[in-house]
């Protein structure tokens, strides 16, 4: 039987209700098909105080095995290096983390916080949060550029704010079958699976995205990208190809990509989520000369149809 620990740090424990959220499969599938352990979880512990941090023990003196260690929410430093800012009982977070991914065969960072610092490490970060293999795009954070799992990987990352259920379900599955070394990860630690394509793919609005007319406010027609912030074509995941609920997005419901899955959301710096743009980006890998030149004609060849729904 897979054992599972999930810890919670600085986080709005939205991942998890997302990942309660979870259908084909849901949750209670996913713990039966796999026959897991969950050893302790904040939220849905069938058990508090000392008797449920007490169940961690074994595994953080390496008597028992740990195959899954699943941390939610950044990890925060201070106050002065103590890590007193979040503890588990008495205990810093912190020092939790580090025992017990150093017995873990699997080392799972979940949500944006996790991965990279997220909300929590937004500036001036008071609390010195930081994700637990990265901070920001830096790698470092809690457990050091170096650090390996049992089964050899580094942390696998899985962002978002929340994350969406499928990135955590299909990424728990594939570790619980032994096959976690056959996730491939980007730059960022992310699965290719989930992150590889840019939120902008399957956007509904991709159409006046390609022929430049943008939304001046929320509730018109039109792309997001230039007036309103929308950063879909800079963002990696999937969720205009998954959607949420099998239904929806922020761009089918009008709201902008608030680039929620990179290593430097949130960018506090003034006006960075709906700021106006100068420019449409450059597509990573193309030509900056021909695509604006590309862009150029497209505007020209735009059709009347999409003029007349832009401008109402």
């Amino acid at each position: 039987m897979p054992s599972l620990i999930w810890l919670q740090g600085a986080t709005d424990n939205g991942c998890t209700i997302s990942f309660l959220n979870a259908d084909q499969p849901d949750i209670a599938q996913i713990l039966q098909k796999f026959d897991v352990h969950v050893v302790f979880h904040p939220t849905i512990n069938p058990t508090s105080g000392p008797e449920a941090l007490k169940a961690m023990e074994p595994y953080a003196r390496g008597d028992e095995s740990l195959d899954v260690l699943v941390v939610e929410g950044a990890v925060q430093h201070g106050p002065d290096g103590t890590g007193a800012f979040c503890l588990i009982g008495e205990r810093p977070l912190k020092e939790l983390v580090l025992e017990l991914a150093d017995k873990a065969a699997y080392t799972v960072a979940l949500g944006t916080c996790a991965c990279f610092g997220g909300v929590a490490a937004a500036e001036p970060n008071p609390t010195d949060a930081t994700g637990l293999q990265f901070h920001h795009d830096q790698e470092g954070g809690l457990l050091g550029a170096d650090y390996r799992s049992r089964a050899g990987l580094p942390v696998i990352n899985v962002p978002g704010c929340p994350a969406h259920p499928d990135w955590l379900s299909k990424t728990l599955g594939a570790v619980l079958l032994g096959m976690g070394d056959l996730i491939e990860l980007d730059q960022y630690h992310r699965p290719k699976m989930f992150y590889q394509t840019v939120s902008h793919w399957g956007c509904p609005r991709n159409e006046f995205f390609e022929y430049g007319f943008g939304a001046s406010t929320f509730g018109q027609q039109g792309c997001l990208y230039r007036y309103l912030g929308c950063k879909g074509p800079d963002t990696h995941a999937d969720c205009n190809q998954r959607l949420w609920n099998r239904q929806s997005s922020k761009q089918r419901v009008g709201s902008p990509c608030l680039g929620c899955t990179e290593p430097n959301f949130p960018d506090a710096s003034a006006g960075w989520f709906f700021q106006t743009r100068s420019a449409l980006p450059v597509p990573e890998g193309a030509n900056r000369v021909f695509h604006v030149l590309g862009k150029g004609f497209d505007t020209l060849a735009c059709p009347a149809w999409i003029k007349e729904v832009a401008r109402g």
